[in-house]
């Protein structure tokens, strides 16, 4: 039975907590919220954070745990932090039994059905997760539907939250239920590239995924400039060159 924040801080206080019930609440938070650091982990847990760090460095130690690439998260003032997360190797541990199950349905789906069946069952659940997002034709923006998008996922349990990157913004899932399954059977992973295309009206790509052993779900949305910060070609002006694709530095 898995040991509650409340009563490991319990434990904690008393001494009687056990280091690997400290260790399953640390992976359980970097399951749930992400990349974190020691301090907020520390934090959430109501522990020290030399205790914290000294749990991270096991698990980093047994290739669970892993230090965030640089510029992870949107900075702040004095020395970056370190963020850390869990490996595919740590995620790989956290496998339940119903991946087993779901599994052996999708094969049986497929020989009953066919391809066409696994397909429409993949469009069909994305399609249930996202079911209140607003498309961009409704919402009127491309930010706006992203962040629905995010919030839905992270309400089916895909730890979702959206950075921005370029000229684009990044849709990023930090766990995903299904990735055993989705292994198996990328039509999961097509079917959210899909529906997310027709929500925002736009080509997205697909950058990374946890189920092909990475450590994210990446997804990148292209942001066109807002059309009202354009120059109106109708008042005379004419645009630098320098501001042209051809006469631009890069």
């Amino acid at each position: 039975m898995t040991t509650s924040r409340r009563e490991l801080r319990q434990q904690h206080a008393d001494g009687s907590g056990a280091d690997g019930q400290t260790r399953e609440a640390v992976v359980s938070l970097l399951v749930d919220e992400g990349p974190m650091t020691a301090s907020d982990i520390a934090e959430r847990l109501g522990i020290s954070p030399a205790g914290v760090r000294r749990h991270l460095d096991n698990l980093a130690d047994a290739g669970d745990v892993e230090v965030a690439p640089a510029g992870f998260h949107k900075g702040g003032r004095g020395r970056p932090a370190k963020w850390f997360q869990l490996t595919p190797s740590g995620r790989g541990k956290l496998r339940h039994a119903y991946d087993d199950l779901a599994g052996a349905a999708m094969r049986t789906l497929r020989d009953i059905g066919g391809q066409a069946a696994v397909d429409e069952f993949a469009r069909e659940r994305v399609s249930g997760l996202v079911a209140d997002v607003q498309p961009v034709s409704e919402s009127g923006s491309v930010i706006a539907t992203v962040e629905q998008i995010a919030g839905a996922l992270s309400g089916a349990g895909y730890s979702a939250d959206t950075r921005e990157v370029g000229a684009g913004v990044q849709i990023c899932q930090h766990h995903c239920p299904v990735a055993h399954v989705a292994t198996e059977f990328p039509e999961l992973c097509e079917a959210e590239t899909a529906v997310f295309t027709e929500l925002l009206g736009t080509h997205v790509q697909r950058l990374a995924t946890i189920a092909n052993g990475d450590c994210v779900c990446s997804t990148h949305v292209p942001v066109q400039a807002d059309p009202q910060s354009a120059l109106d070609p109708t008042d005379g002006a004419q645009p630098s060159t320098a501001d042209s694709p051809e006469g631009k530095v890069l």
